[in-house]
């Protein structure tokens, strides 16, 4: 079954669930950022010829940008929102990072793949136990990790981390607001505040400019460690994620 996701946690998701019977194409390449992708004709050709599109669906701008021209090129196909049921928070498009939101997201790729292909309905649900298992996991223990960390604030360039925050009782706070780059005046601010909270660490995504984190590292005597919330191998991803906030927050 050709199937298309937009970012590549949701190309994992798929084929976990999906396994042989799926081959995937993801639509923001790695190391691309899905606030400023734009689709290739490879790609929309790929989407000429799917079956299933599976969305994210809470506001990613990818999404907001070329969907409505994706759905135009293929009406037969399948439109799936992977963020049904989740509790949104505002202007926060990255649902996935949290495992709980992910068992949500793999429920409901697993309900679409056997809605199109009912004769593997027992196989897709036997992957989808067996992967909501490791989910289940893993989020055992990030909590485990994260159990004795007695201030739990950390700094993010990119606030990509509201949801993992939300689930493990920690507050980011971000150097970039909703996409616009800090002021002098603001970056001023954010040192100061960096320095009364005694953070040393500034947490930055590999697919943003690096440059004003570092410079705010500097004036902190600080360092940079990446976090990254678009790989594609969700579990390895996400426990390296909560060790190296242990690590930056203790």
């Amino acid at each position: 079954m050709r199937v298309i996701v937009t970012i590549l946690p949701q190309a994992e998701f798929v084929e976990k669930v999906g396994g042989e019977r799926v081959h995937v194409t993801v639509m923001v390449p790695p190391g691309a950022s899905p606030h400023t992708y734009e689709p290739t004709a490879r790609q929309l050709m790929d989407v000429s010829k799917a079956e299933i599109y599976f969305q994210v669906g809470s506001g990613v701008d990818f999404e907001l940008t070329f969907m409505s021209k994706i759905v135009e090129i293929n009406k037969r196909m399948l439109i799936v929102n992977c963020s049904e049921g989740i509790q949104m928070i505002g202007n926060d498009p990255h649902v996935w990072l949290s495992p709980r939101n992910a068992k949500i997201i793999v429920r409901n790729i697993c309900e679409a793949l056997v809605q199109v292909d009912p004769e593997n309905e027992d196989y897709y649900r036997e992957n989808m136990r067996s992967y909501l298992e490791e989910l289940d996991d893993l989020d055992r223990e990030i909590r485990e990790i994260l159990k004795n960390i007695t201030d739990r604030r950390f700094m993010v360039y990119h606030p990509a981390w509201g949801y993992f925050a939300r689930e493990y009782n920690l507050t980011q706070i971000p150097v970039e607001k909703e996409g616009k780059e800090p002021t002098v005046r603001g970056l001023m601010a954010l040192i100061d505040q960096a320095r009364e909270l005694n953070r040393r660490v500034i947490f930055v995504s590999p697919q943003f400019d690096r440059k004003k984190a570092e410079a705010i590292a500097e004036s902190i005597h600080g360092k940079i460690v990446f976090l990254d919330p678009l790989a594609k191998d969700y579990v390895e991803n996400l426990r390296s994620v909560a060790l190296k906030l242990a690590g930056g927050m203790n």
